[in-house]
Order: structure tokens, then C-alpha cells, then sequence
């Protein structure tokens, strides 16, 4: 006669699940939460979008969010939902997908002025003394916060369009050089590239 499986053998199932699944799940939710911390995150603009069907019209949001970690980090993304809240997140999440990191002078400003241009949007940024604080837009002045620099000047030529503009300002960015970066380049020492620059600036100012 076949054996019946007896009460005595369910604990030793559920002892095992109960040790298998709860304590990892609960340490590995913790870094990720620390993880989330270290980002900050703006939203710069959100507009709402219709779709005509033929009972109407279906509204929706599209939410541009800048997400930066204030240490050189930053990126931007992009989402649509039809809710608020469902757009902003899933542009939250694009923008951590696509972040840059971006070398910082004495962590605080730019290395030197650039210019970037995305279709009818151009930009330029320049580098700034201590003090001078953020001198730019709403869209670019939300990619300066989130990225950690303290001063800066910045200019946008022509279009006025968020989203132009916060590319610009990426496309801006993106060809920016540091110091280190150039002297490994060309096989030379920081102090000689750091040097040319002070000299250049010298020179300028008494001209």
C-alpha cells in the first residue's frame, strides 16, 4: 500500500521556502535604495499630447526629466504615459540610462567655454570664477543643478524648445576636454597643458 505523505513533512517544505526567499530578497532591496538616493532629479517640462480616435480625443503627458548624481553625472530622458506620474517615471528611468559623466574644474565649473548645437537650438557655455553662480535658463540651468556645477554662464541662441535646448546643452558637453584628458592625447604632463592656458589667459587680459 502506497504511503501517504504525513503532516510532518509540510514544515520541512515551508522552512526551506521561507529560508530560501525572504532573507536574500530583503538585504538585496537595500543597495538599491541607497543606490536611488544619490541621484537628483528635476522635471523640467511636461506637456499634455492628444490622440484623435474616432470617439474623441485620448489625452496623454510627455514629461522631460534631467536626473544628475551633483558630481559630474548627468543624463536626460524622455517619457509619455496618461498619467503624470507614470510619464515622469518612465523618464526618470531613460535618463539614468543615459547619463555622462562630465570632468569638472576644482568641482565646481567647466573646464573651458564650448558651444553645442542640436537642430534650431544652439548654446554656449562658459566658464566662470568662484562666486559667479548659475547664470542660465530653466532647461539648462536644471542640467547645471543636477550635475553639481556651482558657476557657470550659459546662453541659448534661437529656439526656446526644452528639449532643443537640453540636447545643446548635452551636445555642449560632450565635446568638453579636461586637462588629463588632453595631455594623455598627446603624450605630455597636465602641468604643461594647465600651464599653456594660464598663459594664454595672461596674455589676453593684458591685451
Amino acid at each position: 500500500m502506497a504511503r501517504t505523505p504525513s503532516s510532518s513533512d509540510r514544515p520541512e517544505r515551508g522552512n526551506r521556502g521561507e529560508r530560501g526567499d525572504r532573507a536574500p530578497r530583503g538585504r538585496s532591496d537595500a543597495p538599491r535604495e541607497r543606490e536611488e538616493s544619490e541621484f537628483v532629479d528635476k522635471l523640467v517640462h511636461i506637456n499634455r499630447v492628444a490622440k484623435v480616435v474616432k470617439g474623441g480625443r485620448r489625452f496623454a503627458f510627455a514629461a522631460l526629466v534631467v536626473v544628475g548624481d551633483a558630481k559630474g553625472r548627468v543624463g536626460y530622458g524622455s517619457g509619455k504615459a496618461r498619467e503624470v506620474p507614470e510619464a515622469i517615471r518612465k523618464a526618470t528611468e531613460q535618463a539614468k540610462r543615459n547619463m555622462i559623466k562630465i570632468a569638472l574644474r576644482e568641482g565646481r565649473t567647466l573646464h573651458h567655454d564650448c558651444f553645442g548645437r542640436f537642430g534650431a537650438g544652439r548654446v554656449v557655455l562658459r566658464a566662470a570664477p568662484a562666486g559667479t553662480g548659475i547664470i542660465a535658463g530653466g532647461p539648462m540651468r536644471a542640467v547645471f543643478e543636477t550635475m553639481g556645477v556651482q558657476d557657470v554662464v550659459a546662453k541659448c541662441l534661437g529656439t526656446s524648445n526644452p528639449h532643443n535646448m537640453i540636447k545643446a546643452t548635452f551636445d555642449a558637453l560632450v565635446n568638453m576636454a579636461s586637462p588629463r584628458s588632453v595631455a594623455a592625447k598627446r603624450g605630455k604632463k597636465v602641468a604643461d597643458i594647465i600651464g599653456r592656458r594660464d598663459g594664454a589667459a595672461a596674455a589676453a587680459a593684458v591685451a
